[in-house]
């Protein structure tokens, strides 16, 4: 059960983390449409940390057989955020926020595939598995505008292929 806990403990930290991140970026948006993505980004990771909670709570009080991860929602492809009205703001900024945005999916999807692998407990398993599939969700998205903003970029800068 420690190692259980432990790993709860951990991805807690883990969504902090990109709560905080999310929350950064923004407050330093220029536009209302970026500050609303990122800000529903906060809201989904926030999510998250509520059902790791949850859990966390349920194992510390012994009911840990009780705990179902079905009841929590399943994400719903694909993420609806409008990054053509929103990335293009701040050139190098945009690129170095999506770059660490993917980073942070990245890092969290292997957090949570290896922590299904790693519980014991159905109900945990399943959690860190749907945890997985939202965090590659953003992950896909960050991408995708990731490489238009990087394609912008080298563009700006002079650096695009001949």
């Amino acid at each position: 059960m420690d190692k259980e806990l432990q790993i709860i403990r951990q991805a807690l930290l883990n969504e902090e983390e990109a709560v905080s991140f999310y929350t950064l970026a923004a407050d330093r948006a220029l536009s209302a449409e970026a500050r609303e993505a990122f800000l529903a980004l906060v809201a989904e990771e926030q999510k998250h940390i509520d059902w790791l909670g949850e859990l966390y709570r349920s194992l510390t009080a012994g009911s840990s057989p009780d705990f179902t991860a079905t009841k929590y929602p399943e994400p719903q492809p694909p993420v609806q955020y409008n990054w053509e009205t929103i990335g293009r703001e701040s050139g190098s900024l945009a690129v170095s926020v999506f770059g660490i945005g993917i980073n942070l999916e990245k890092a969290a999807i292997d957090f949570y595939t290896a922590a299904a692998r790693q519980s014991e407990l159905a109900g945990a398993k399943a959690l860190y598995e749907k945890l997985a599939r939202w965090e590659n969700q953003h992950l896909e998205a960050f991408q995708q505008e990731y490489d238009r903003l990087r394609d912008q970029w080298w563009e700006e800068q002079g650096f695009s292929p001949a």
